[in-house]
């Protein structure tokens, strides 16, 4: 029987599992529904998935580069206390090693990791610790060279942030390791203007209009402002046009300029950046542990 991807978000819904369990328990089970909850329990993979409901905002980012490829790979933990668990990290390392031989998340969790998928081993690592764990992200970055930095490291390659930076040419100078620094601390939206969200442009240039106009100039002394206005925007949230922080009297442009390369591209992956945590107060958490 063929299994769907409407077949397979029912059965992730209803028992919490993760995307390739699932997929695998419809397999085994030629699509038999409740056959799968049943393989899953067996497996003792709808143990772990009940802990799927709850917030995995915490973890760490990991980093590795080998030549001229570079990946990042976020894996979250409800608390940062598992962040600090030397299991963790070994996984979340061993995750990062994989990383670099596939192309995506989708074939990461998938990807072969000691005689098991990404996946069963993040499945019982949850078991085992007793927190939910997900594999949330990973990004893919090349160039002639790439350098990796990682912010408020935990373990080695690992930490909040990871950075990579790629760039074209011969990096004698390690420039690259520095523009990463550069990222993690600045955290710009693009690497250049070509590459911003249009609708983020747009949404800036309306804005610095009305405040243009509020100054009851001429228009075609408004239109000059604006592009003035837009210019040092485009300095502020551009990897290439931004200040360099090790020497602001020049753009990362011109920094890996000087050391005779180019920026190709970069990436910055935070720690649980854009999940929304559940909050709750100190009383209820203490009744919540106790039993209350």
């Amino acid at each position: 029987m063929a299994i769907t991807a409407a077949m397979v978000k029912e059965l992730r819904d209803s028992t919490g599992a993760g995307m390739m369990d699932a997929k695998k328990a419809l397999t085994e089970t030629d699509g038999d529904m409740e056959a799968a909850v049943d393989w899953l329990r067996t497996k003792g993979l709808a143990k772990a998935a009940k802990k799927s409901g709850r917030t995995a905002a915490e973890g760490l980012v990991a980093v590795a580069v080998d030549g001229g490829v570079g990946v990042a790979v976020e894996v979250n933990s409800e608390t940062d206390f598992v962040a600090k668990n030397a299991d963790f990290q070994k996984m979340v390392g061993s995750i990062a090693s994989v990383a670099l031989g596939v192309s995506d998340i989708e074939a990461l969790v998938g990807a072969d990791m000691g005689g098991k998928s990404v996946g069963d081993v993040v499945t019982d690592k949850i078991a085992t610790i007793g927190e939910n764990m997900t594999v949330r992200r990973m990004a893919r970055l090349e160039g002639d060279s790439v350098a990796a930095y990682v912010h408020n490291a935990a373990a080695d390659g690992m930490g909040q942030i990871g950075v990579l930076v790629a760039v074209k040419g011969n990096d004698t100078q390690g420039i690259a390791k520095q523009i990463a620094m550069h990222v993690a601390a600045t955290s710009p939206a693009s690497l250049n203007e070509n590459d911003l969200d249009p609708a983020l442009v747009e949404r800036e240039k309306n804005v610095l209009t009305e405040q243009a106009r509020e100054s009851g100039k001429p228009e075609n002394i408004i239109e000059n402002m604006i592009v003035g206005r837009m210019k040092k925007f485009f300095s502020e949230v551009t990897l290439v046009n931004q200040q360099f922080v090790i020497n602001p009297d020049i753009t990362v442009a011109q920094a890996a300029k000087d050391a005779g390369v180019e920026v190709t591209g970069f990436v910055r992956l935070a720690v649980g950046e854009g999940i929304e945590k559940e909050e709750e107060d100190f009383a209820a958490e203490v009744a919540k542990t106790m039993g209350g």
